[in-house]
């Protein structure tokens, strides 16, 4: 399993993410290429190697729309969620990527509407609805992507202390919309009088963390420090990502003992009046911008009419984008959604030896206890037919197969 580490010892912001992740080993040209329309011109935006307090760290730099080139956003527009949609549209992340993109803006919406006692159409972004900040999340997802981790987990967050300046005022850190978007998440004061987590960094970090805790065991890959803006005297400011491999009971046993159950959206919809065959266009659709499952159940619906219950489950923060393509993608005029626990056994994919060829064997564990051995399907009928044997036959071998491995070899 591939494990990526985001050590918060100076907090995090967008830059400070992008950044690490670009020095961990994702191209800059990837980078812009994914922005797309974001960065008309390609110098928008550039790297500098930085020292901070004795440790070489990548800065990810943004030319923005008033022309200076570091993160400052006081003269430049303050935007809705549709209008940042849009731009996330013009970009060249993955379908999934916008989506998740977008997801976490509408996140981000919500909190501050809730702060504001306002609706999310009336929701005006002003330091994260700044091109740079959109250009750091946008350019996050696509690099959180191009790096392929399977899981994320987050160290507990520095927040810095004392107060900051908003375009609604001065503020005691971490700032309410930063505070509420790490629900859930370990944080403390540190003694540096500063901000030392942005909403940006919050929305990057609490999106992507499946969970907290001191760094898993895991063989390195790759190690990546990008700067903050500020040099301080005592501390390096950096976030330090690490990229490495784990087996799957260090990747998970290890780093949630002791955690909650993760949180999903439970995204629901009757149809009774949509052409079969869109029905599968749906699920792949949905599954591609970024839900974790997603099924169809018959029910009777009224005046005694069949119908198809869709069913979605997705990360929080994907909710609003999935359920915009719901509504974009089927008949139906209404979706109804509710928040709710899960737990989910760890998982990881095993190619075992048969006598047939190799068969990959999906292997859940909870902790270092193995509890299920689901040999591929596709994999089977693939032996199956080229040896001329019942699939049920080849299946058996590969769980066999999959028993009888040397003990303690690698999965």
């Amino acid at each position: 399993m591939k494990v990526l580490y985001f050590d918060c010892f100076s907090g995090a912001s967008g830059d400070m993410v992008l950044g690490a992740l670009i020095d961990a080993g994702v191209p800059l040209a990837e980078v812009r290429r994914a922005l797309g329309s974001l960065a008309i011109d390609p110098d928008a935006v550039w790297t500098e190697n930085v020292v901070r307090t004795g440790i070489r760290a990548t800065k990810f730099c943004v030319r923005g729309e008033n022309g200076d080139h570091t993160h400052t956003h006081s003269h430049e527009p303050h935007r809705t969620l549709a209008e940042i949609g849009a731009l996330i549209d013009g970009s060249a992340l993955s379908a999934a990527g916008k989506a998740r993109a977008k997801g976490l803006f509408c996140r981000l919406g919500e909190v501050e509407a809730a702060i504001h006692g306002v609706t999310t159409d009336q929701v005006h972004l002003h330091e994260v609805g700044a091109l740079d900040s959109i250009i750091d999340i946008v350019g996050a997802v696509h690099a959180l992507e191009y790096l392929g981790a399977e899981r994320i987990v987050a160290s507990p967050l520095n927040v810095g202390s004392g107060t900051v300046r908003t375009a609604h005022g001065a503020y005691p850190v971490p700032a309410p919309a930063t505070l509420q978007l790490l629900n859930g998440a370990p944080v403390y004061a540190g003694r540096q009088k500063a901000e030392m987590v942005t909403p940006t960094g919050a929305l990057l970090v609490a999106g992507y963390a499946g969970s907290y805790g001191p760094l898993p065991r895991l063989t390195v890959q790759t190690v990546g420090y990008g700067a903050g803006a500020r040099d301080f005297p005592d501390a390096p400011n950096v976030l330090r990502v690490v990229l490495g491999d784990a087996a799957i009971g260090d990747a998970a046993g290890e780093v949630r003992s002791g955690a909650s159950p993760t949180r999903v959206a439970v995204i629901e919809a009757e149809i009774d009046d949509m052409t079969p065959q869109l029905f599968g266009a749906v699920m792949d659709a949905l599954l591609a911008a970024g839900a974790l499952d997603v099924f169809y159940t018959p029910v009777q619906m009224k005046k005694n009419r069949p119908g198809t219950l869709l069913t979605v489950i997705a990360p929080p923060e994907a909710r609003t984008a999935l359920t915009d393509l719901i509504f974009r993608e089927t008949t139906t005029i209404g979706v109804r959604y509710r928040e709710s626990e899960r737990e989910v056994l760890d998982r990881e994919m095993v190619v075992v030896t048969t006598d047939v060829g190799p068969i990959r064997v999906k292997v859940a564990r909870q902790r270092d206890e193995v509890l299920n051995v689901s040999p591929e399907f596709d994999d089977c009928v693939r032996a199956a037919k080229a040896a001329g044997r019942p699939v049920k036959d080849v299946q058996a071998l590969a769980v066999r197969a999959f028993h009888d491995r040397p003990h303690g070899a690698s999965a």
